[in-house]
């Protein structure tokens, strides 16, 4: 490997790790630091590989590759904070999890006993309400992004799960979509039954494997 592209790259990972650790700043100023560190990592790679004078370009293209991943990186704003709050009260008790992930993004974390039977897709009666006042609090912080991944258990083989992973998320979408969610800012996925959080062995842990993971990110931009 070219000694330019490994000290630059050595630097930013450097910079990226001191940047969002440090204890002083804020969660929106550690969204943005990754994003910058990530980008200056791209950045000087791609400078150290134009030929002669690598070194220089190294150096600018961390700088511009800086400023492009700051506008990557995504903040937690007062409104991503009281969607968090809203959201907690609307799940009260229901077994949904909220959390701030470590990338400042909004997690709802949906169990099967409120999103969804077994083999089946259709949307139950009790997660309706959550994903109703959801759908309010998108409405209401229009900046934000959404990604919705479906999962399943191990019953089944994968021709079966994967799909049935995908139309889970592709439901909940549609539903978010009809009070009125603009579906382009919607990303759907499924991750059938690769991504287990609890043993598959007993029917508790397949319940648990069962269930939809809902993340809501605001960009920085700049």
């Amino acid at each position: 490997m070219n000694k330019n592209i490994s000290k630059s790259a050595a630097a930013v990972v450097a910079f990226a790790v001191l940047a969002t650790g440090c204890a002083d700043m804020s969660q929106t100023q550690r969204g943005t630091a990754t994003g910058a560190g990530v980008g200056a990592g791209l950045g000087a790679i791609l400078g150290a590989t134009t030929g002669p004078g690598g070194g220089g370009r190294a150096a600018g293209g961390a700088a511009i590759g800086a400023a492009a991943g700051a506008v990557i990186g995504n903040i937690w704003s007062k409104r991503m904070e009281a969607q968090k709050q809203q959201m907690e009260q609307a799940t009260q008790g229901t077994g949904v999890q909220v959390t701030q992930t470590q990338d400042n993004r909004l997690k709802l974390e949906i169990p099967s006993d409120i999103s969804f039977d077994t083999n089946r897709s259709d949307i139950k009666s009790n997660f309706q309400p959550i994903l109703q006042r959801f759908a309010s609090t998108l409405q209401e912080n229009p900046n934000t992004r959404v990604t919705i991944i479906g999962h399943t258990d191990s019953s089944g083989s994968d021709s079966v799960n994967q799909p049935l992973s995908v139309d889970r998320a592709s439901r909940t979408r549609d539903y978010l979509a009809g009070r009125g969610v603009n579906p382009n800012r919607i990303t759907i996925e499924g991750r059938g039954s690769r991504e287990p959080i609890a043993s598959n062995d007993s029917t508790s842990g397949k319940a648990r494997n069962r269930r939809v993971e809902i993340y809501v990110a605001e960009p920085a931009q700049g």
